[in-house]
C-alpha cells in the first residue's frame, strides 16, 4: 500500500519548494527589521539621513574656553645689590602711583635701592579657573631696567588685571582685580633670544589665587538666536552631564537668555577642558533612534582606520553610554592608535577596559603618554588606580612622575602621595617605588618635592649655598650642619644626617624657601654630592608626534635622524593637567567642584560630529560626517562676545603702548 505521504507528495509536487521559498521570504523579513540592514547604506544615504541632526556645535560655539591674561607691575625687595632703577617710564608711573596709594613714602627712592626692583607679573587664568583656585606667576623685567639678577627675590602682594586698549578712544585700560600674587620667586634659566625683557626672568609656582570665577558657556550664533534653540541646548547637555543635589538630578547646562547658555565644569574633564567642550559641541539637540544607529555605524568604520580614528572615538564619546560596545571593537583592534583613541573615549566613559590600554600607552609611547595619564586620572574606576601606581615604577623619569601626579589628581588625601606641607610653602611627598631612586622638583603647576623609591642620600665632602645667609657643608661622612647667618637676627644651626628629607626639612627650619630648598639640591647634584638622579618638570609632553610603525624611515649611521617625514600629531585636544610653556594654574581634585557635589554622567543622551582638532573649518573627509563648525570666536555671524574668545595669535591689535605691561590685549566685550 502507498503511504499517504508519498500520495500528498504526488498530487502537491511543488509543496516542498513553497516552504522553502517562504522560509526564505521570512528570513529577508526578519533580517530587515534588524539595525544591520543599514550596513548596506551608500555613504549618500548616511549623508541624507544625517543632513537632519542638528548638533549643539551647529548653532552655538564656546565662550571662555580660551586663557585669560592679567598683569600689573610691581615690585620685588629681597635682593642682593643685584636691583636697579629703571628710566622715567609709563610702567615706573605706574609703579609710583601704586606705591603711593598704598602709603609708602619716597618711592622713588625706594626704587632707587639695590635691593628692590620694578617688575612686570604675568599670570595665565585657564579656562574654569574658580575663585580661591591657585596659579603660576611668571615675572619679566619692565623695558630699560638693568637688574641683574633677581635671585632671593621676594615679590611684594600685587592685585593682578586684565589690561586692554579700548577700540572707541584707543587708550589703555585696566580690568576689574582677577588675581593677587605674591611670593618667594624662583628665577628662570636666561634667555637666549636677543630680547632678554621678554623672557621670563622669574616665576612663582602657584604664586597667585584667583579673586574672581571666570564663566564659561556655549553663545548662540547670531542667526540661530531664541529662547527654542537656548533651552534645547540646555536640555540636550544635561541629559548628557548632570550631577544630584539633595538627591535632586541638576544639569550642567542653563539657559540664561536665547543667546546664551551658561555650563559648569564637569569634574570628569576639569584637565582637558577642550575636550569637554569638544562633547557638548557634539551633542545632538534633536536626533531619532534610527539616526543615531545610523551614526554609529558610520563611526564605527572611522573608529577601526588609523587615519579617522580619532575624530570618530571623540564623537562616539559624545554619545555616551550607548557607543561603549562600539569603542570596545577599538580597544581589540592591532592597531595602536586605534586602540588609544577607543581607550581614552572609553575612560571619560569611566569604563574599566580603558585602563589596561591607556597604561600600556603611557608606559611604552611618548607621543600617547600625556593624554593616556590625563584619561587615567579622570576616571573613578579602581582599575586607573591600580594601573597607575604599577607606572610608579617605570624607569622613564617623566612616566614615574606623570603617574604620581595623575594619583594626587585623584585624591590628594590619599596616603600613598599625600605628603606633607613644608612651612606651608610647599610639600614634599616619599613614594614608594621599585624603580632607582629620583628626586623631582617642579618649576610649574605646584611647588613640590618628591622623592621615587629609598631614601636619597648625600655624600661628603660637600658645601652647599641654600639661598641668602644659608649654608650647607660636611661634618663627616655621615653627618651634615645647616647654618643660617642673618644680620640683626641670632644664628641658627642643625646637625642632620645626610638624608635628603632631613635636608629639606632643616633648611626649612631656620627659615628656607622652596627655592632656597630647590637651588640646594641643584647645587649637590652638580657637584655629585647628590648620587641619585635629580629632575625638575619632568612632565609629558603634549606636543609630540606619532610615528606609525610601517612608515618610519631608516636613519643613517653616524647621523642624528631629523624629525620623520611621516609623524602625525596626536589628533584631539590637548589635556592641561602637564602644563609646559605656560602656567595655567592648579588641577583641583576631581570631588571637588563649584556645586560642592560630584557631577554624573549620564546614560545614552545626544550624539553629535566633534570638531576636528587640528583644523577645526576643514571638511571631515569620510561621507556623512558634516562639515564642522566654525572655531571659537573667529567667523562672522558670531557675536562679539564669542569673538573676544580667538586665541592671541589672531588677535587684530597687539601692541606696547608707552612702554608697559608687555602684551596688550583687544578690547573688551560685553557679557552675554
Amino acid at each position: 500500500m502507498v503511504p499517504s505521504e508519498t500520495i500528498r507528495d504526488q498530487f502537491c509536487p511543488g509543496r516542498h519548494r513553497l516552504w522553502t521559498v517562504v522560509a526564505l521570504l521570512l528570513g529577508q523579513l526578519a533580517i530587515g527589521c534588524t539595525p544591520t540592514s543599514m550596513r548596506s547604506q551608500s555613504p549618500e544615504d548616511f549623508e541624507r539621513v544625517l543632513a537632519d541632526v542638528r548638533l549643539v556645535g551647529d548653532v552655538s560655539i564656546p565662550f571662555g574656553l580660551h586663557p585669560l591674561i592679567i598683569e600689573r607691575v610691581g615690585l620685588v625687595t629681597n635682593l642682593q645689590n643685584t636691583g636697579r632703577d629703571m628710566p622715567p617710564s609709563a610702567t615706573r608711573a605706574m609703579l609710583i602711583s601704586e606705591m603711593q596709594r598704598r602709603g609708602v613714602d619716597h618711592p622713588s627712592k625706594l626704587l632707587e635701592l639695590p635691593s628692590v626692583s620694578a617688575v612686570i607679573v604675568r599670570a595665565s587664568l585657564k579656562p574654569g579657573i574658580e575663585k580661591g583656585d591657585l596659579f603660576d606667576v611668571e615675572l619679566s623685567l619692565p623695558n630699560g631696567c638693568e637688574t641683574t639678577s633677581l635671585c632671593d627675590g621676594l615679590l611684594m602682594p600685587v592685585r593682578l588685571r586684565e589690561m586692554r586698549v579700548a577700540v572707541a578712544d584707543n587708550q589703555l585700560h585696566e580690568g576689574q582685580d582677577m588675581g593677587l600674587a605674591k611670593g618667594p620667586l624662583m628665577e628662570q634659566p636666561a634667555a637666549d633670544s636677543d630680547s632678554p625683557n621678554m623672557h621670563p626672568q622669574a616665576r612663582i609656582p602657584e604664586g597667585g589665587v584667583a579673586l574672581q570665577s571666570r564663566p564659561m558657556g556655549m553663545v548662540i550664533k547670531r542667526d540661530e538666536q531664541s529662547v527654542r534653540n537656548s533651552s534645547g541646548i540646555a536640555s540636550s547637555v544635561n541629559q548628557r552631564f548632570f550631577f544630584r543635589r539633595n538627591g535632586i538630578k541638576v544639569g550642567v547646562a542653563t539657559a540664561k537668555t536665547d543667546r546664551y547658555v551658561e555650563l559648569v565644569m564637569h569634574p570628569r574633564y576639569k584637565d582637558n577642558v577642550s575636550r569637554y567642550f569638544q562633547v557638548i559641541r557634539n551633542v545632538a539637540i534633536s536626533e531619532s533612534p534610527s539616526q543615531r544607529q545610523m551614526r554609529m555605524q558610520l563611526l564605527e568604520r572611522q573608529l577601526l582606520d588609523a587615519v579617522t580614528s580619532g575624530t570618530a572615538a571623540l564623537r562616539l564619546e559624545a554619545i555616551g553610554a550607548d557607543a561603549k560596545h562600539v569603542l570596545m571593537q577599538g580597544i581589540a583592534s592591532s592597531d595602536a592608535e586605534v586602540r588609544f583613541y577607543s581607550a581614552e573615549a572609553l575612560a571619560y566613559l569611566d569604563d574599566p577596559s580603558a585602563a589596561g590600554p591607556l597604561a600600556a600607552a603611557a608606559r611604552d609611547e611618548s607621543a600617547f603618554r600625556a593624554r593616556a595619564l590625563t584619561a587615567l586620572s579622570a576616571m573613578d574606576d579602581p582599575s586607573a588606580y591600580d594601573e597607575l601606581a604599577t607606572l610608579l615604577d617605570s624607569p622613564s623619569a617623566e612616566t614615574r612622575y606623570g603617574a604620581f601626579r595623575a594619583l594626587w589628581t585623584m585624591n590628594p588625601r590619599d596616603p600613598a602621595v599625600r605628603g606633607e606641607k613644608i612651612n606651608n610653602q610647599f610639600s614634599l611627598h616619599r613614594v614608594k617605588s621599585k624603580g632607582p631612586t629620583m628626586v623631582h622638583v617642579t618649576r610649574t603647576f605646584r611647588p613640590e618635592i618628591v622623592i621615587f623609591g629609598a631614601d636619597a642620600k648625600l655624600r661628603a665632602p660637600l658645601i652647599l649655598n641654600a639661598g641668602r645667609g644659608i649654608i650647607v657643608r660636611d661634618i663627616d661622612a655621615t653627618h651634615l650642619s645647616v647654618s643660617r647667618f642673618a644680620p640683626g637676627q641670632p644664628d641658627q644651626k642643625r646637625e642632620i644626617s645626610t638624608s635628603v628629607v632631613d635636608l629639606i626639612h632643616s633648611i626649612a627650619e631656620v627659615g628656607g624657601t622652596y627655592p632656597d630648598v630647590v637651588q640646594a639640591l641643584k647645587q649637590a647634584k652638580s657637584s655629585g654630592a647628590l648620587e641619585c638622579r635629580l629632575e625638575i618638570d619632568a612632565v609629558p609632553k603634549n606636543d609630540r608626534s606619532y610615528v606609525r610603525p610601517n612608515e618610519e624611515e631608516e636613519g643613517v649611521p653616524g647621523e642624528v635622524a631629523s624629525a620623520p617625514a611621516h609623524a602625525f600629531p596626536v589628533d584631539g585636544p590637548s589635556p592641561n593637567l602637564y602644563p609646559t610653556d605656560s602656567p595655567e594654574g592648579v588641577a583641583k581634585p576631581r570631588h571637588e567642584n563649584q556645586s560642592g557635589h560630584a557631577p554624573e554622567t549620564g546614560a545614552a543622551a545626544g550624539d553629535g560630529q566633534v570638531d576636528s582638532a587640528a583644523s577645526p573649518t576643514e571638511e571631515s573627509g569620510p561621507a556623512g560626517v558634516k562639515k564642522d563648525s566654525p572655531a571659537p570666536g573667529i567667523p562672522d555671524e558670531t557675536d562679539k562676545a564669542a569673538a573676544a574668545e580667538a586665541p592671541p595669535e589672531s588677535w587684530p591689535l597687539a601692541r606696547r603702548v608707552g612702554k608697559m605691561m608687555g602684551r596688550i590685549l583687544p578690547a573688551a566685550p560685553s557679557d552675554p
